[in-house]
């Protein structure tokens, strides 16, 4: 066996997932909706285009959480959805196709083209799904034409990009089965991932000796992968929920792993990966354990100023466990408390029993009643949305904004003095402004 992280008997650690004590919240929340991931998305998936089809209000949130593309034509845009569409006054799928119509017109270069309803079907009174299906089969195969949800009202932000995979995991073609052998893919890597991130990944994975495996979303539309009983899976995101669902309909199994934050959650997951295929712990040690120690001594600066600081999760991303996960174990934060819009039991399994027996873990989100544990902890950092942020900072609260965490590269040996130093820098701003 290769050396990896002892899950299973982590120091004052989870036992199970069965015996968290998880207070469970319904109640009023503060979460981005899931047109978010369309920024991140946009620019993994290379040659798709991202409609909205919703009102001005969501066309004003996509263009102005996607300012930084104004040097550039971005791939994404809003099919406004006005008053006289909502009455009935206008066949809105006459609407949608000459929008289409422009749009692929104008930009020859879009090879997939996702319709994310900005609303459940019910509001904006379309069934995007039947809408994608007729104008896929009109456009194939210059275009594939899919649909997904980001619907705020149905997701948290991060949920939007397992929306998408989800819908474009549907179209991986599965092997037949007389050559299952020779075309499924090994190991599927599932999640956006920047591309140097990616790129430190797939040589790890070649100098680890493996040679069969595929990232998933591809940068390419028409790269899929071959699934099919022969693929194991990979998660890099906790939130995959959907997406891992139809992999698994497809035959492929997941590897149990953390996931890749931090020097000890990238070692595990790698481990994950390398034991499955059977990789000598020998070569594994050769290949790691320079990364490791690199990183290990580049954790040690953000260390001297996040050791002994407490910080307090707000239900925000869905990466808020292996986030407190990492800044415990690796740079000595205290946990007061861990919320997550959702716990997935078996997902975040090795995640859990690394945290501290007595973590507070909190499900689902009551605004008001969370703010005033919040208040009472007075910890020395929060991680919350951005409708949080400011109404804490005003009350003297340092914080961090959970969006800004998904937006940055944090996966990774090489990256995770770069995740230590995200929550480093409020606390040295803050501490500057006080000189």
């Amino acid at each position: 066996m290769n050396r990896i992280i002892p899950l299973q008997s982590a120091p004052a650690g989870c036992d199970s997932v069965a015996e968290l004590n998880v207070l469970k919240e319904r109640g009023q929340r503060e979460v981005f909706c899931g047109l978010t991931g369309i920024i991140w998305l946009h620019r993994k998936i290379q040659d798709a285009f991202f409609l909205v089809v919703g009102s001005r209000t969501c066309a004003h949130l996509v263009q102005s959480a996607a300012g930084v593309m104004i040097f550039a034509e971005p791939r994404f845009a809003t099919a406004i959805i006005d008053d006289h569409d909502l009455a009935g006054l206008a066949d809105a799928n006459e609407e949608l196709d000459r929008v289409v119509n422009q749009l692929l017109t104008r930009r020859p270069d879009i090879k997939m083209l996702f319709l994310v309803g900005s609303c459940p079907s019910e509001v904006i009174k379309l069934d995007l799904s039947r809408a994608a299906e007729r104008l896929s089969k009109a456009y194939t195969p210059r275009v594939r034409i899919l649909n997904y949800s980001g619907s705020g009202i149905e997701t948290t932000f991060t949920q939007g990009e397992d929306a998408c995979l989800a819908a474009l995991a549907k179209e991986i073609p599965q092997a037949r089965a007389e050559h299952a052998a020779q075309d499924d893919v090994d190991l599927l890597v599932v999640g956006c991932l920047a591309d140097v991130v990616e790129d430190q990944f797939s040589r790890l994975f070649t100098e680890l000796g493996l040679s069969s495996f595929a990232f998933f979303p591809p940068r390419r539309s028409g790269d899929l992968p071959k699934v099919g009983p022969n693929t194991r899976y990979l998660l890099v995101q906790p939130f995959l929920t959907d997406t891992a669902r139809v992999l698994e309909e497809l035959g492929a199994k997941r590897i149990a792993a953390p996931f890749p934050l931090g020097v000890e959650g990238t070692e595990g997951w790698l481990a994950a990966a390398a034991n499955t295929f059977g990789v000598p712990a020998e070569r594994f040690e050769k290949v790691i354990a320079p990364k490791r120690q690199r990183a290990m001594l580049a954790l040690d600066r953000q260390r001297q100023i996040l050791n002994g600081r407490s910080i307090f999760f707000f239900p925000d991303s869905q990466l808020e466990i292996p986030l407190a996960r990492f800044l415990h174990r690796e740079l000595g934060m205290t946990l007061t408390e861990v919320g997550m819009p959702y716990i997935h039991r078996q997902h975040l399994a090795q995640e859990i029993a690394l945290l501290p027996k007595d973590t507070v873990l909190s499900e689902g989100q009551d605004v008001e009643k969370q703010l005033d544990r919040c208040r009472v902890a007075r910890p020395d950092m929060v991680v919350c949305g951005l409708g949080l942020a400011n109404p804490l900072e005003a009350e003297g609260i340092t914080t961090k904004w959970s969006i800004e965490l998904v937006f940055t590269p944090i996966q990774g040996f090489d990256q995770a003095a770069d995740l230590a130093e995200l929550f480093a820098r409020p606390l040295v701003r803050k501490t500057k402004l006080a000189a």
